[in-house]
């Protein structure tokens, strides 16, 4: 299962290669295109937008499995290890309930962003907003694991640390840094 996991999220990693990659392609094609020849291709500036906006969720939902998302570490690091727990559990219900409302929202707008197209590319916008489904589903599903992980008390200690703010690579915790 775990292979599965990790597979996905290389696939995950190499789309936002594959996404970086053509937005530097299509961006710097259009700069040199204006530049020299006093011209562009319209259809590179939409399809560039389309793809950061991929690129964004796709990352946070990469981002959320390695629990790299902005938290206030400062706080977390001052308390002890129940005090961590419980605003991991705070902060993963939080996350849980937020990611039911983006689904849910995602999920309202779908059919007025199927009618409506791009006005270059002609893409149904549905292609565009609908990444909000994959990134709903897969920090939801990341921050429930977790509280699944706490309630059954398998949460590796590790994961508490990075959460506070200290990791393997560096022993020193923010309290210690702040002092």
């Amino acid at each position: 299962m775990n292979r599965m996991i990790d597979g996905m999220f290389h696939l995950f990693e190499a789309t936002m290669v594959a996404l970086l990659a053509g937005m530097t392609f299509m961006v710097l094609g259009n700069v040199v295109l204006r530049y020299l020849f006093e011209s562009g291709i319209d259809l590179s500036e939409e399809l560039s937008r389309f793809c950061f906006v991929w690129l964004t969720f796709i990352g946070a939902v990469a981002v959320a499995r390695k629990n790299m998302h902005l938290g206030v570490e400062t706080i977390v690091a001052w308390l002890g290890r129940r005090g961590r727990l419980v605003c991991m559990v705070m902060s993963d219900l939080l996350v849980v309930v937020c990611c039911a409302v983006f689904f849910w929202g995602t999920w309202q707008q779908a059919d007025i962003n199927a009618t409506f197209a791009a006005p270059v590319s002609g893409i149904s916008m549905l292609w565009v907003y609908g990444i909000g489904y994959l990134a709903s589903v897969g920090i939801g599903v990341i921050a429930a694991a977790r509280l699944a992980r706490i309630a059954a008390g398998r949460l590796d200690p590790r994961e508490l640390d990075e959460f506070a703010g200290i990791h393997p690579a560096d022993s020193t915790s923010v309290r210690e840094r702040l002092e």
